[in-house]
């Protein structure tokens, strides 16, 4: 059986530099990135990194607004994401807050819906965090 090609789906990067640079760390690591528009997020993320079986539906976003750069991550390990990861930190790219593994679940789920739950959790997780006295 065939291993599937690693994507990394990128989501509302404003500074072109930082995305370009990813973007040349990526071809380096042989990853295949994807810019997401905003007119692609009521889309499945199966379909977004390209898994059979997922095609292509019509969808209308309404006002979702989603300000955050988000990466997520598609068929690939955890030794990785850390190399991924580290890479970008070598290269002194600014850290992405909102970062995803495609999963079994949330590959049905569309992209709003991921960067919606990504939100809720950041925010638990901040929540979360003992405070300074």
């Amino acid at each position: 059986m065939k291993k599937q090609e690693e994507v990394i789906l990128l989501y509302h990067f404003l500074d072109q530099t930082k995305l370009q640079q990813i973007k040349d760390i990526c071809k380096q690591l042989k990853i295949q990135t994807k810019d997401i528009g905003d007119e692609m997020l009521g889309q499945k993320v199966g379909h977004l990194v390209g898994r059979k079986g997922f095609a292509a539906i019509k969808t209308e976003i309404g006002e979702f607004v989603f300000p955050h750069e988000v990466i997520v991550f598609s068929n690939s390990d955890r030794k990785r994401l850390d190399q991924v990861l580290t890479a970008f930190k070598e290269a002194k790219i600014e850290p992405i807050k909102f970062k995803a593994i495609v999963t079994p679940f949330n590959m049905f789920w569309s992209l709003q819906r991921l960067c919606e739950t990504m939100q809720k959790e950041h925010g638990a997780m901040l929540k979360q965090e003992p405070e300074l006295e």
